[in-house]
Protein backbone atom coordinates (compact mmCIF):
# COMPACT_ATOMS: atom_id res chain seq x y z
CA UNK A 1 0.00 0.00 0.00
CA UNK A 2 1.73 2.84 -1.30
CA UNK A 3 1.21 6.72 -0.36
CA UNK A 4 -0.49 7.98 -3.46
CA UNK A 5 1.03 11.01 -4.76
CA UNK A 6 1.91 12.85 -1.83
CA UNK A 7 1.42 16.99 -2.90
CA UNK A 8 3.57 16.83 -6.86
CA UNK A 9 5.10 20.42 -7.87
CA UNK A 10 8.73 20.66 -10.30
CA UNK A 11 11.21 18.56 -8.69
CA UNK A 12 13.36 20.67 -6.49
CA UNK A 13 17.81 20.54 -6.70
CA UNK A 14 18.53 17.42 -4.42
CA UNK A 15 20.93 19.48 -1.42
CA UNK A 16 23.66 18.69 -0.46
CA UNK A 17 24.67 15.75 2.23
CA UNK A 18 27.55 13.85 3.96
CA UNK A 19 27.76 10.59 4.85
CA UNK A 20 27.02 10.93 8.36
CA UNK A 21 23.26 12.11 7.35
CA UNK A 22 23.48 9.19 5.10
CA UNK A 23 24.18 7.01 8.43
CA UNK A 24 21.41 8.39 10.79
CA UNK A 25 19.03 7.59 8.02
CA UNK A 26 19.53 4.61 7.84
CA UNK A 27 19.19 4.09 11.70
CA UNK A 28 16.46 5.70 11.40
CA UNK A 29 14.41 3.75 8.59
CA UNK A 30 15.42 0.71 10.18
CA UNK A 31 14.66 1.85 14.15
CA UNK A 32 11.36 0.71 13.49
CA UNK A 33 12.12 -2.86 12.70
CA UNK A 34 15.16 -3.10 13.95
CA UNK A 35 15.71 -6.88 13.57
CA UNK A 36 16.67 -5.80 10.28
CA UNK A 37 19.73 -4.55 11.95
CA UNK A 38 20.48 -8.41 12.38
CA UNK A 39 20.96 -8.75 8.32
CA UNK A 40 24.55 -8.74 7.38
CA UNK A 41 25.73 -5.56 6.03
CA UNK A 42 22.65 -4.15 6.32
CA UNK A 43 24.38 -0.14 7.00
CA UNK A 44 26.34 -0.69 4.01
CA UNK A 45 23.44 -2.21 1.65
CA UNK A 46 20.91 0.15 2.45
CA UNK A 47 23.41 3.20 2.22
CA UNK A 48 23.04 3.44 -2.16
CA UNK A 49 19.38 3.65 -2.06
CA UNK A 50 18.74 5.73 1.56
CA UNK A 51 21.02 8.30 0.34
CA UNK A 52 19.09 8.87 -2.96
CA UNK A 53 16.07 9.22 -0.92
CA UNK A 54 17.43 11.58 1.87
CA UNK A 55 18.60 13.92 -1.57
CA UNK A 56 14.95 13.22 -2.54
CA UNK A 57 12.92 13.76 0.37
CA UNK A 58 15.31 17.05 1.09
CA UNK A 59 14.00 18.40 -1.78
CA UNK A 60 10.46 18.34 -1.53
CA UNK A 61 11.14 19.61 2.01
CA UNK A 62 12.97 22.44 0.81
CA UNK A 63 10.29 22.66 -2.00
CA UNK A 64 6.98 23.01 0.40
CA UNK A 65 5.70 26.40 0.43
CA UNK A 66 6.72 29.45 2.67
CA UNK A 67 5.46 30.01 6.03
CA UNK A 68 2.37 32.01 6.75
CA UNK A 69 1.76 33.90 10.00
CA UNK A 70 -1.44 32.18 11.56
CA UNK A 71 -2.98 34.51 13.88
CA UNK A 72 -6.90 36.31 13.81
CA UNK A 73 -4.95 39.29 12.76
CA UNK A 74 -3.64 37.96 9.42
CA UNK A 75 -6.81 36.89 8.72
CA UNK A 76 -7.85 39.90 6.81
CA UNK A 77 -4.86 40.58 4.96
CA UNK A 78 -3.57 36.81 4.40
CA UNK A 79 -5.09 35.23 1.33
CA UNK A 80 -4.25 31.89 2.51
CA UNK A 81 -5.26 32.40 6.07
CA UNK A 82 -8.45 33.64 4.74
CA UNK A 83 -8.59 30.52 2.85
CA UNK A 84 -8.10 28.04 5.40
CA UNK A 85 -10.37 29.64 8.27
CA UNK A 86 -14.10 31.15 7.80
CA UNK A 87 -13.36 33.70 10.11
CA UNK A 88 -10.69 35.27 12.40
CA UNK A 89 -12.19 33.99 15.56
CA UNK A 90 -12.10 30.62 13.46
CA UNK A 91 -8.35 31.06 13.61
CA UNK A 92 -7.80 32.14 17.35
CA UNK A 93 -10.20 28.84 18.61
CA UNK A 94 -8.05 26.52 16.46
CA UNK A 95 -4.51 28.07 17.85
CA UNK A 96 -6.47 28.06 21.46
CA UNK A 97 -7.59 24.24 21.52
CA UNK A 98 -4.18 22.99 20.08
CA UNK A 99 -3.08 21.01 22.95
CA UNK A 100 0.24 20.66 20.89
CA UNK A 101 1.06 24.26 20.99
CA UNK A 102 -0.10 25.09 24.39
CA UNK A 103 2.34 22.80 25.26
CA UNK A 104 5.23 23.59 23.35
CA UNK A 105 5.30 27.31 24.74
CA UNK A 106 4.49 25.73 28.26
CA UNK A 107 7.89 23.71 28.06
CA UNK A 108 9.27 26.38 26.14
CA UNK A 109 8.85 29.39 28.42
CA UNK A 110 10.86 32.10 26.62
CA UNK A 111 10.19 31.01 23.07
CA UNK A 112 8.05 34.00 21.40
CA UNK A 113 7.08 31.67 18.38
CA UNK A 114 6.44 28.52 17.04
CA UNK A 115 6.59 26.90 13.52
CA UNK A 116 3.57 24.58 12.92
CA UNK A 117 2.17 21.98 9.81
CA UNK A 118 -1.62 23.14 9.70
CA UNK A 119 -3.37 20.24 8.93
CA UNK A 120 -6.93 20.47 7.36
CA UNK A 121 -10.49 18.37 5.54
CA UNK A 122 -10.79 20.16 2.74
CA UNK A 123 -13.86 19.50 1.03
CA UNK A 124 -15.64 21.45 -2.77
CA UNK A 125 -18.78 22.13 -3.06
CA UNK A 126 -20.64 22.81 -6.65
CA UNK A 127 -23.74 24.98 -6.26
CA UNK A 128 -25.61 27.46 -8.17
CA UNK A 129 -24.59 31.51 -7.39
CA UNK A 130 -24.78 35.11 -8.50
CA UNK A 131 -22.65 36.05 -11.40
CA UNK A 132 -22.12 39.07 -13.37
CA UNK A 133 -22.14 38.61 -17.27
CA UNK A 134 -21.64 41.59 -19.14
CA UNK A 135 -24.66 43.88 -18.02
CA UNK A 136 -26.65 40.81 -16.72
CA UNK A 137 -26.47 39.51 -13.15
CA UNK A 138 -27.18 35.89 -13.38
CA UNK A 139 -28.39 33.58 -10.41
CA UNK A 140 -27.75 30.82 -11.83
CA UNK A 141 -24.07 30.37 -12.33
CA UNK A 142 -22.53 26.85 -11.64
CA UNK A 143 -19.87 27.55 -8.85
CA UNK A 144 -17.09 25.97 -6.94
CA UNK A 145 -16.69 26.49 -2.94
CA UNK A 146 -13.66 25.56 -0.91
CA UNK A 147 -13.97 24.93 2.63
CA UNK A 148 -11.37 23.56 5.22
CA UNK A 149 -12.21 21.78 8.57
CA UNK A 150 -10.69 19.81 11.06
CA UNK A 151 -7.49 22.16 11.58
CA UNK A 152 -5.15 20.42 13.65
CA UNK A 153 -0.96 21.46 14.67
CA UNK A 154 0.10 17.85 14.77
CA UNK A 155 3.85 18.96 14.57
CA UNK A 156 5.30 22.18 15.79
CA UNK A 157 9.37 23.33 15.97
CA UNK A 158 11.02 26.42 17.29
CA UNK A 159 12.79 27.55 13.89
CA UNK A 160 11.82 26.90 10.47
CA UNK A 161 14.93 24.71 10.00
CA UNK A 162 13.95 22.36 12.81
CA UNK A 163 10.51 21.62 11.48
CA UNK A 164 11.69 21.22 8.34
CA UNK A 165 13.98 18.77 9.40
CA UNK A 166 11.48 16.63 11.59
CA UNK A 167 9.15 16.53 8.30
CA UNK A 168 12.48 14.85 6.11
CA UNK A 169 12.30 12.54 9.66
CA UNK A 170 8.55 11.91 8.97
CA UNK A 171 8.95 11.08 5.90
CA UNK A 172 11.87 8.35 6.25
CA UNK A 173 9.38 6.90 8.87
CA UNK A 174 6.73 6.71 6.51
CA UNK A 175 9.12 4.96 3.81
CA UNK A 176 10.05 2.32 7.25
CA UNK A 177 6.10 1.57 7.40
CA UNK A 178 5.66 1.45 4.12
CA UNK A 179 8.44 -1.34 4.05
CA UNK A 180 7.18 -3.18 6.84
CA UNK A 181 3.71 -3.28 4.87
CA UNK A 182 5.91 -4.76 2.03
CA UNK A 183 7.24 -7.27 4.06
CA UNK A 184 4.02 -8.24 5.42
CA UNK A 185 2.77 -8.76 1.67
CA UNK A 186 5.83 -10.99 0.45
CA UNK A 187 6.31 -13.37 3.25
CA UNK A 188 2.24 -13.52 3.68
CA UNK A 189 2.34 -17.48 2.41
CA UNK A 190 4.86 -18.99 4.42
CA UNK A 191 3.16 -20.40 7.24
CA UNK A 192 6.45 -20.64 9.17
CA UNK A 193 6.34 -16.45 9.26
CA UNK A 194 2.27 -16.28 9.98
CA UNK A 195 3.43 -15.38 13.86
CA UNK A 196 5.86 -12.65 12.60
CA UNK A 197 3.76 -11.42 10.18
CA UNK A 198 0.27 -10.35 12.73
CA UNK A 199 3.52 -8.50 14.86
CA UNK A 200 4.29 -6.70 11.90
CA UNK A 201 1.08 -5.62 11.08
CA UNK A 202 0.15 -4.65 14.28
CA UNK A 203 3.49 -2.57 14.83
CA UNK A 204 2.12 -0.99 11.94
CA UNK A 205 -0.78 0.14 13.02
CA UNK A 206 0.40 0.93 16.45
CA UNK A 207 3.51 3.56 14.84
CA UNK A 208 0.01 4.45 12.26
CA UNK A 209 -1.76 5.05 15.69
CA UNK A 210 1.10 7.06 17.61
CA UNK A 211 1.63 9.21 14.94
CA UNK A 212 4.82 8.30 12.97
CA UNK A 213 4.79 9.13 8.88
CA UNK A 214 2.76 11.06 7.59
CA UNK A 215 -0.10 11.35 9.98
CA UNK A 216 1.86 13.19 12.30
CA UNK A 217 2.33 15.98 10.06
CA UNK A 218 -1.16 16.65 8.49
CA UNK A 219 -3.67 14.94 11.06
CA UNK A 220 -6.66 13.43 10.23
CA UNK A 221 -9.05 11.01 12.86
CA UNK A 222 -8.92 11.65 16.42
CA UNK A 223 -5.34 12.97 18.11
CA UNK A 224 -4.15 10.74 20.74
CA UNK A 225 -4.34 11.41 24.57
CA UNK A 226 -1.71 11.55 26.74
CA UNK A 227 -2.85 8.10 28.62
CA UNK A 228 -3.65 6.55 25.29
CA UNK A 229 -0.03 7.56 24.16
CA UNK A 230 1.39 5.74 27.07
CA UNK A 231 -0.32 2.82 26.55
CA UNK A 232 0.23 2.49 22.50
CA UNK A 233 3.85 3.19 23.80
CA UNK A 234 3.56 -0.22 26.51
CA UNK A 235 1.78 -2.03 23.20
CA UNK A 236 5.05 -1.29 21.23
CA UNK A 237 7.31 -2.38 24.17
CA UNK A 238 5.39 -4.95 24.40
CA UNK A 239 5.43 -6.04 20.35
CA UNK A 240 9.12 -5.34 20.38
CA UNK A 241 9.79 -8.01 23.17
CA UNK A 242 7.88 -10.62 20.81
CA UNK A 243 9.62 -9.91 17.96
CA UNK A 244 12.92 -10.38 19.08
CA UNK A 245 12.03 -13.50 20.50
CA UNK A 246 11.58 -14.91 17.27
CA UNK A 247 14.27 -17.40 15.93
CA UNK A 248 14.68 -16.82 11.96
CA UNK A 249 17.05 -17.84 9.63
CA UNK A 250 19.42 -14.81 8.21
CA UNK A 251 18.37 -15.85 4.88
CA UNK A 252 14.91 -14.92 6.20
CA UNK A 253 16.51 -11.45 7.44
CA UNK A 254 17.97 -10.31 3.96
CA UNK A 255 14.91 -11.19 2.09
CA UNK A 256 13.63 -8.80 4.69
CA UNK A 257 16.41 -6.21 4.07
CA UNK A 258 15.67 -6.27 0.46
CA UNK A 259 12.27 -6.06 0.40
CA UNK A 260 12.95 -2.41 2.60
CA UNK A 261 15.40 -1.02 0.39
CA UNK A 262 13.42 -1.86 -2.84
CA UNK A 263 10.83 0.38 -1.05
CA UNK A 264 13.61 2.97 -0.68
CA UNK A 265 14.95 2.71 -3.91
CA UNK A 266 10.45 3.48 -5.13
CA UNK A 267 10.26 6.64 -3.12
CA UNK A 268 9.97 8.48 -6.06
CA UNK A 269 6.72 6.71 -6.22
CA UNK A 270 5.90 6.64 -2.98
CA UNK A 271 6.12 10.20 -1.42
CA UNK A 272 5.72 12.78 -4.86
CA UNK A 273 4.72 16.39 -4.27
CA UNK A 274 1.47 18.30 -5.80
CA UNK A 275 0.02 21.72 -5.48
CA UNK A 276 -3.01 22.98 -6.97
CA UNK A 277 -3.31 26.64 -7.76
CA UNK A 278 -6.39 28.75 -7.75
CA UNK A 279 -8.19 31.56 -7.67
CA UNK A 280 -10.13 32.28 -4.64
CA UNK A 281 -12.96 35.15 -4.30
CA UNK A 282 -13.02 36.05 -0.59
CA UNK A 283 -16.16 33.72 -0.34
CA UNK A 284 -13.97 31.09 -1.06
CA UNK A 285 -15.64 30.88 -4.45
CA UNK A 286 -13.40 28.92 -7.42
CA UNK A 287 -12.77 32.22 -9.87
CA UNK A 288 -12.01 30.94 -13.54
CA UNK A 289 -10.06 33.72 -15.71
CA UNK A 290 -6.81 35.71 -14.75
CA UNK A 291 -9.05 39.07 -15.18
CA UNK A 292 -11.22 38.35 -12.36
CA UNK A 293 -10.55 39.83 -8.94
CA UNK A 294 -9.41 37.34 -6.81
CA UNK A 295 -6.54 36.04 -4.88
CA UNK A 296 -3.98 33.29 -6.15
CA UNK A 297 -3.19 30.86 -3.86
CA UNK A 298 -1.34 27.64 -3.61
CA UNK A 299 -2.94 24.41 -2.21
CA UNK A 300 -1.20 21.73 -0.64
CA UNK A 301 -1.89 18.15 0.29
CA UNK A 302 -1.58 15.18 1.53
CA UNK A 303 -2.14 11.43 1.42
CA UNK A 304 -2.68 9.09 4.52
CA UNK A 305 -1.97 5.55 3.58
CA UNK A 306 -5.34 3.65 3.71
CA UNK A 307 -8.44 2.40 2.06
CA UNK A 308 -9.38 4.60 0.53
CA UNK A 309 -6.28 6.83 1.60
CA UNK A 310 -7.18 9.98 2.96
CA UNK A 311 -6.09 13.66 1.76
CA UNK A 312 -5.48 16.12 3.70
CA UNK A 313 -4.19 19.68 3.12
CA UNK A 314 -1.85 21.79 5.21
CA UNK A 315 0.02 24.93 5.63
CA UNK A 316 3.22 26.05 7.06
CA UNK A 317 2.53 28.81 9.48
CA UNK A 318 4.45 30.32 12.36
CA UNK A 319 2.16 31.25 15.46
CA UNK A 320 3.17 33.57 18.26
CA UNK A 321 3.05 33.42 21.97
CA UNK A 322 0.25 36.22 21.97
CA UNK A 323 -2.20 34.50 19.34
CA UNK A 324 -2.38 31.62 21.35
CA UNK A 325 -5.95 31.97 24.13
CA UNK A 326 -6.42 29.71 27.26
CA UNK A 327 -7.78 26.37 26.44
CA UNK A 328 -11.44 26.27 25.41
CA UNK A 329 -12.84 24.07 27.74
CA UNK A 330 -11.98 21.91 31.04
CA UNK A 331 -11.64 18.86 29.10
CA UNK A 332 -9.25 20.78 27.21
CA UNK A 333 -7.25 21.94 30.24
CA UNK A 334 -7.73 18.09 31.75
CA UNK A 335 -6.27 16.40 29.04
CA UNK A 336 -2.90 18.53 29.54
CA UNK A 337 -2.51 17.63 32.74
CA UNK A 338 -3.43 13.87 32.52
Amino acid sequence: MGITRWLKRRRPEAPAFDKQDVADAVERVTALNPRLRLAARYQQRLAPKTGEALAYVRGLVDGLPAFREASAETWSTDPVIRACFATADEVSAALSRATTLHDFFDSNLAAEEVYAVLGMTRSERHTLGVAAEGDTMRTDVAQTTLSFSDHQFRMCAPTEAALREEIVGRLLDQLAMQGMARIATKLSKRDALKQEIALLKTRQRLLESKGHGIGAMVGGGAEPAIGELAKLNAQIAQNDAELASLSEATGTLDRQLDILIGVIGDVRKLLSVDYRRVRLSRMNVVLEGDDVAGDDIELASASLPGAPPLVRSFALVRIARRSIGPARNLLDIAERFL
